[in-house]
């Protein structure tokens, strides 16, 4: 039996009937007729057949995608609904009862609760803030990844938090899953949406144990064509089309359409600057609001991703203080639990800057009480 997974239930239940939806974790989305200003040629398509598409995402798609990743060729490309099932296919394909998995914590939790449900055990190791920067804890990464650890998950940029790993995190964290026969899953799905600096690195070309899951929902901005992709070793890449098969069968045929426009150099350039640039106008925002309740708050701003993680100063656990706020001021947040982090809140940065504040009004009054008591 597979556990709920609380935080996609919590938001698949509430974030299309509250006030204010703050849970969600990418950009505002791109709409059609903007892709068709990208160059996505709508009036072809309306005397395409709506058949299967090909299963395991068609050439042109894979093509574009495997260019993003020096070395690789469309036989290192899977593509699949969505980031979720690239990562939940890789599950299903790598693991068996009995194995172990180390995750990355805090982190999201799909590959928490997937592989639990095959009968493997999970094993953590964790992100603590250090001098108000997030960083590995190493004597826990030591203790997680052993010769029984079948795959390391990790999220780069991460969610929760909006921390990119240095280089030299990035090197240990490969070199000690080569040393242990382990996979590494790193999902990248967040790069491109840094709000300073260059493009985070890729663990691509790290190792051949290297598998990377992306997609177009967050730095993209795409999120409803669900298009996600793997890219790795091919003959693992070829058991994980086996598995697909028994699943979704294929992607959507529109939705490869709009992802081959999508993923070409210049219109990705493009729906990254759009993504940069909203949240470079919202971050500070959270920061000026955030401050205005003296010490209630810690944050960390995040390096990339629409996401900002704040710790609040206060006894109350973080999934009872959502579900009243979320009750008296019809605001959706993420409690920092469903992220395996007590104490903290996820607050959304991606939307439209008056959707911000004045969602950021409800939660000051929904989290009032707590600030005045000073506990």
């Amino acid at each position: 039996m597979i556990e709920t997974f609380l935080m996609e239930r919590m938001q698949s239940t509430y974030e299309n009937v509250v006030d204010f939806d703050l849970s969600e974790s990418g950009v505002r989305p791109v709409t059609l007729r903007e892709m068709v200003g990208f160059g996505f040629d709508l009036d072809a398509l309306m005397d395409s057949p709506l058949g299967y598409s090909q299963s395991n995402g068609t050439i042109e798609l894979r093509e574009r995608i495997a260019a993003m990743y020096p070395g690789a060729s469309i036989n290192h490309v899977e593509v699949t609904n969505g980031t979720s099932e690239a990562n939940y296919i890789l599950a299903l394909t790598l693991l068996r009862a009995g194995d172990v998995v180390a995750l990355e914590v805090p982190n999201y939790l799909q590959l928490w609760g997937v592989p639990r449900s095959l009968g493997a055990t999970v094993e953590q190791f964790n992100l603590e803030n250090v001098d108000g920067a997030w960083e590995l804890d190493w004597e826990t990464f030591e203790k997680a990844v052993t010769p029984k650890t079948r795959f390391v998950y990790v999220t780069n940029p991460n969610n929760p938090t909006g921390a990119v790993l240095s280089r030299s995190a990035m090197h240990r964290i490969v070199k000690r899953v080569d040393e242990v026969g382990a996979y590494l899953i790193a999902d990248e799905v967040y790069q491109g949406a840094e709000l300073e600096g260059d493009s985070t690195p890729s663990f691509w070309g790290m190792s051949d144990r290297v598998i990377v899951t992306s997609g177009l929902s967050k730095a993209y901005g795409i999120p409803g064509v669900r298009i996600g992709w793997m890219v790795g070793p091919p003959a693992l890449i070829a058991s994980c089309w086996t598995q697909h098969d028994y699943i979704t069968i294929c992607p959507n045929k529109i939705s490869d359409h709009i992802a081959r426009v999508a993923v070409s150099a210049g219109v990705r350039e493009k729906l990254y600057a759009r993504t940069r640039s909203v949240l470079r106008a919202n971050l500070p925002t959270l920061q000026e609001w955030a401050g205005g309740m003296g010490d209630f708050f810690e944050l960390v701003p995040p390096q990339a991703g629409a996401i900002a993680f704040l710790k609040y100063n206060a006894d109350a656990e973080s999934i009872p203080l959502c579900e009243r706020i979320l009750k008296e001021q019809s605001t959706l947040i993420v409690p920092g639990l469903h992220f395996g982090l007590e104490h903290y809140l996820r607050v959304w940065l991606g939307s439209k800057p008056e959707y911000l504040r004045a969602g950021l009004e409800r939660l000051h009054a929904g989290l009032s009480p707590l600030v005045s008591a000073g506990v």
